[in-house]
């Protein structure tokens, strides 16, 4: 069993500055690694235990793919990409979910992710205008919901109880999960915003694990062709992921142009897969949490990242300004400071 610390002393990753001030700073990990496991380099505790929450989306989809769900209920890219996803609830989300339900026979009371307020503020006003209540169908969780329902459907397993930690779609999602990140299945678990299991891990088995998500190399093949469809899934549509403007995983996304995939987890935990290339032929699975589980650093941080480690170019880099560097505005919208990162992978 892990132990629960948190260093005493993380990494300051991120500043906040109003003029030559600093107000406030956010402190952080980050592990980079290789799909063998191997530590490639690292910026505090590697060994820091953090939930996972949204993050192992595309993991937990691995077996709504390896059961023969997908091919089943026909799945296309674009909706084995909304299973990954953390969405925005716009209507090409809730329909395309909507759709999917339809197919399996259900419809969204099915779901078990509960409901809020989409997090596109259009949206939201759109439905608050029409007097139309919030939805579980608009969770940003309800597509990885319906992936686990249809996997349940096409197995004949029970369906009330699909995000309970002892039913047979969330044992196959833990025992895919800790194949991947390199650990045993006794790793403490927890019960996420939408009600399906998560669980505490170290930094660097959720880096080892995108390392491997991104370059299945010693998976069995079932799983390696898995994988490859739901990377190809979230690169080719971005959208999907998060939604069609200004979500980061999104935009990221779309300004690495293949070269990578992302997502983000409540508590600004993130991970990242970057596909084999010239900078990491074997692939690389990067892994970083803010330690106040501020988003405010979770931008900068990630993009000042991966410029430094090559994988963005400055034109890529330059795509993703307003992430990098968010300017901070008064209320007369001149500019007073901004949100940068400090630290120096080299140093």
């Amino acid at each position: 069993m892990f132990s629960h610390r948190m260093q005493d002393e993380l990494p300051i990753l991120v500043e906040v500055r109003r003029g030559a001030i600093t107000e406030s700073r956010h402190r952080g990990a980050i592990v980079i690694a290789e799909p063998n496991g191997d530590l490639i380099t690292k910026l505090g505790d590697d060994t820091l235990i953090t939930s996972t929450r949204s993050t192992i989306k595309p993991i937990q989809a691995i077996p709504f793919v390896t059961s023969g769900a997908a091919d089943h209920f026909a799945v296309d890219e674009r909706e084995l990409a909304v299973v990954c996803a953390s969405h925005e609830g716009e209507p090409i989300h809730t329909e395309t979910v909507a759709g999917m339900l339809a197919r399996a026979g259900l419809d969204e009371t099915a779901l078990r992710c509960g409901a809020h307020a989409p997090y596109s503020a259009e949206t939201a006003k759109k439905l608050e205008t029409a007097g139309q209540p919030f939805r579980q169908i608009h969770n940003n969780c309800s597509g990885k919901h319906t992936g686990m329902l249809m996997t349940a459907v096409l197995r004949g397993f029970t369906l009330d109880d699909y995000v309970s930690a002892e039913h047979p779609v969330q044992c196959e999602i833990i025992r895919t999960f800790v194949r991947l990140a390199g650990l045993d299945e006794d790793i403490p678990s927890a019960i996420d915003g939408c009600s399906a299991p998560t669980f505490g891990v170290p930094l660097s088995s959720l880096a080892v694990a995108f390392a491997r998500l991104v370059n299945p190399m010693d998976q069995d093949a079932t799983v390696a062709q898995a994988t490859h469809r739901i990377v190809a899934a979230m690169i080719n549509h971005p959208e999907m992921v998060g939604g069609t403007k200004g979500r980061f995983d999104t935009e990221l996304l779309r300004a690495a142009h293949g070269k990578l995939i992302c997502k983000i987890g409540a508590e600004a935990v993130y991970s990242v897969g970057v596909l084999p290339g010239d900078r990491f032929p074997r692939g690389a699975g990067i892994a970083l949490k803010m330690e106040d589980g501020s988003y405010r650093g979770l931008g900068p941080t990630v993009v000042e990242l991966l410029s430094q480690l090559g994988v963005l170019t400055e034109d890529e880099v330059a795509l993703l300004a307003t992430y990098h560097h968010p300017v901070i505005h008064n209320h007369r919208s001149v500019s007073v400071g901004e949100v940068r990162a400090l630290f120096d992978l080299k140093s």
